[in-house]
């Protein structure tokens, strides 16, 4: 295992060989007289993390030091050894990035700590910037799987609504992928550094989502114990998704339509004006046109919301991706569930490409990841499939329909238990029914061996 390097920076030469032989029993140590020679250290040691660094020193002081590291590609983490009289230069670098700063005489065990403290915090930060690299490849713009002209349109203005900070209202019936769109707008603008926040509008109460929304002061109302931001707070400097816009409650319309305007709130119960930067894209599956006739939503909203609209179309209407979605999700699902299956038989593909899928991407889905935890070889074929999707998709029932049905509905039953090691609540999500059916439908198997 590759011990931590660390530069130590002083002009006193008592001091800097002091730390280092005190340091170079748990790390890798480099010194450097002042801050050119710092420099220069660090341009020849690719391997050095931490630098710590006297404040005052002749030619180049601390805080130089600081803002030429600052302004390189490393990412190195500066601590500070200052005396009492330049604790204010101390607390000034750390504003400017440095990590800590230490006070002389050292205390070596304050000195332990703060190194510790400072090797997790480069670790935790180089994994979420790991972590938004990954989010960023999952969400490129090529994650809408297709190649039809609808796709390709969609993802032209997906790009160049990217680009910018504007609002983005995207329709669609539910399962179109709306919410991946958003994802991808997110990751791939000027804030995709930022927060991304989900609020489905139509799973919260009234009361309940406005507090989400905006938050709540202290003893705003029975049950608020403390103070609690809302999205919107969370989501400064980044993107507020809201889904299902069309169940949005008039009362809220209002409060949504004034951030809109100029980007302030004020907290349930509060009287503090509070500002935020933050983009909106919201989704509904709802005719909000419609909805406006009918003044379930507020006209002036509607516009507000409608700066840029994005429609997600049905599957039924890009049948020519299907094939590729199925490949795309047939490898992703079968290295989640460790299967080795490796692709679909022509039957079983005719049979897919036959039916019309109201339920969109999210229900084809649903299909493949059932398909693949059915599958006892390495393609999916026929008998993989749900049993209602052969089903429909023929039209008629087997002469034997009722028996075979329930067999292939208990085999597939238990195979999803099987799967996911007995977890009943997993394997009735694999299913795509739930619990309390997947509970109704064991115990009628149980009454059935009596």
């Amino acid at each position: 295992m590759l011990m931590t390097s660390i530069l130590i920076v002083d002009d006193d030469k008592a001091i800097r060989e002091n730390l280092a032989k005190y340091l170079s029993e748990s790390f890798t140590t480099y010194t450097a007289s002042n801050g050119r020679d710092a420099i220069a250290q660090i341009k020849n040691n690719p391997d050095i993390e931490i630098v710590l660094s006297d404040l005052k020193m002749p030619e180049m002081d601390g805080i130089e030091l600081l803002q030429q590291i600052k302004a390189g590609s490393r990412d190195i983490v500066m601590i500070f050894v200052t005396g009492f009289s330049t604790i204010e230069s101390a607390v000034e670098a750390m504003r400017k990035g440095a990590y800590d700063y230490l006070t002389k005489p050292i205390d070596l065990n304050k000195l332990d700590i703060t190194i510790k403290n400072a090797i997790e915090n480069k670790k935790l930060r180089s994994e979420n910037i790991m972590l938004k690299q990954q989010i960023r490849e999952k969400f490129d713009a090529t994650s809408l799987v297709g190649n039809s002209s609808k796709i390709g349109d969609i993802m032209d203005l997906v790009k160049r609504v990217s680009s910018t900070k504007a609002t983005a209202l995207l329709l669609g019936e539910s399962g179109t992928g709306k919410e991946l769109v958003a994802n991808i707008i997110h990751y791939n603008s000027s804030v995709a550094d930022g927060p991304f926040i989900k609020v489905n509008c139509s799973a919260l109460a009234e009361g309940v989502l406005e507090s989400e929304l905006f938050g709540h002061e202290k003893g705003a109302f029975t049950g608020a114990l403390y103070m609690k931001k809302g999205r919107f707070e969370l989501a400064n400097g980044g993107t507020l998704f809201l889904d299902e816009i069309g169940d949005l409650p008039l009362s809220i319309q209002v409060k949504l339509l004034r951030f809109l305007q100029e980007s302030e709130f004020e907290r349930v119960g509060g009287t503090k004006t509070i500002k935020v930067d933050v983009r909106i894209i919201s989704a509904t599956n709802k005719d909000l046109e419609q909805y406006v006739r009918e003044e379930k939503f507020r006209d002036d909203l509607f516009y507000r919301l409608n700066v840029v609209t994005i429609s997600v179309p049905p599957l039924r209407e890009r049948k020519e991706d299907v094939k590729l979605i199925v490949s795309h999700h047939l490898r992703r699902f079968a290295e989640i569930h460790n299967k080795q299956v490796k692709g679909i038989t022509p039957e079983a593909m005719k049979v897919i490409k036959s039916y019309h899928w109201p339920g969109n991407v999210r229900e084809l889905m649903n299909c493949i990841e059932s398909a693949v935890v059915m599958s006892l070889s390495d393609k999916i074929d026929v008998d993989c499939l749900p049993p209602f999707l052969t089903m429909k998709v023929s039209g008629k029932a087997a002469p034997d329909a009722a028996s075979n049905l329930f067999e292939l509905e208990k085999k597939a039953i238990f195979e999803a238990l099987k799967t996911t090691s007995g977890n009943k609540a997993e394997a009735a999500r694999l299913l795509g029914i739930g619990l309390r059916t997947l509970y109704r439908k064991l115990d009628q198997y149980n009454e059935n061996q009596k």
